[in-house]
């Protein structure tokens, strides 16, 4: 019998999902234990893929950093689909594990980073105005494999060209988007949002220091480090992740959680880069009562449940 078989206490358990390289979760993450527990909630640190886990002895799974699943989403969303209770649901990650979620965001009138995609075996042309743009892979995490090049300078090109390979020798999607030069000095803005009583609800807000000085050099860990500083959301920055978590397939109540990253566009206002449902840093260390939101949120999902 594993600690994660034995029988199950009284009070209500839920697995906190994280990967084989952080066993024991990230330190923001583990800032949730406590409150869950002033509450009658267990909140365990689990790996998602050993074989050992019984996921029906949790009252609850909470996605938070399975980091290592781009190189493996399909067995990672086979995963997801065979646990009884998650959050966010199966059907959510495999839409939100694949970038390409963007194109759906944009036909439904979330203003959004301009993307192109380039599907393995493609040749990539080159944009016709020679910026700066970033290249990534449409599945990824922890802005691993992301790239910036100046398609002005003929090595910016070459290793641009060779980063599309690269990830279409792998069988990856490299999506294409125009840098975003605000990002340099307004930085990212995350909007993080939890489940409350009539659905989700505000919590804060971080800025997000800019990350990508030049080309991918090639996976490094599991994620970069980001500079991390508190935000006071606008209400142009709050109007944009409302609109976009309306978008939400199946709706935006059924979530756990939620986070919305802006960057300004060139006219400055507030554009998608990315929705993050699946395994985001939620930053709780960065807002007074984060923690406890999100342990509330918890239990109002577990009630939601019984």
């Amino acid at each position: 019998m594993t600690r994660h078989d034995r029988p199950r206490p009284g009070g209500l358990r839920v697995a906190l999902v994280t990967c084989a390289a952080l066993p024991d979760l990230e330190d923001d993450d583990r800032l949730v234990v406590a409150p869950l527990a002033a509450r009658g909630v267990t909140g365990e640190p689990v790996v998602w893929d050993e074989p050992a886990v019984d996921w029906a002895g949790y009252d609850l799974a909470v996605l938070r950093s399975p980091w290592d699943y781009p190189a493996r989403r399909d067995e990672f969303v086979a995963w997801a689909a065979r646990v009884p209770a998650l959050a966010n649901p199966a059907d959510v990650v495999a839409w939100n594990t694949d970038k390409r979620y963007l194109d759906e965001l944009s036909a439904a009138g979330v203003p959004t980073v301009p993307t192109a995609w380039v599907a393995p075996g493609d040749e990539w042309e080159f944009p016709a105005d020679r910026g700066e743009y970033v290249l990534k892979p449409s599945v990824g995490a922890g802005s691993q494999e992301t790239g910036r090049y100046d398609l002005a300078d003929p090595e910016h090109r070459d290793l641009a060209r060779s980063h599309v390979r690269r990830l279409g020798a792998a069988g990856r999607v490299t999506m294409v988007q125009p840098y975003l030069a605000a990002v340099d000095t307004a930085g990212e803005t995350a909007l993080l949002f939890v489940a409350g009583p009539t659905g989700l609800t505000f919590s804060h807000a971080v800025r997000k220091g800019p990350m990508l000085t030049g080309p991918d050099v090639g996976p490094d860990g599991l994620y970069r480090p980001e500079e991390i500083t508190t935000r006071t959301a606008t209400e142009a920055q709050l109007a944009v992740a409302e609109k976009t978590l309306t978008a939400v397939p199946g709706g935006a109540d059924r979530l756990l959680y939620a986070r919305v990253d802006l960057i300004p566009g060139a006219d400055g206002a507030p554009v998608l880069v990315e929705l993050e449902l699946t395994e985001p840093s939620l930053f709780l260390g960065y807002a007074d009562g984060a923690a406890d939101r999100l342990a509330d949120a918890i239990v109002t999902h577990l009630s939601r449940r019984v």
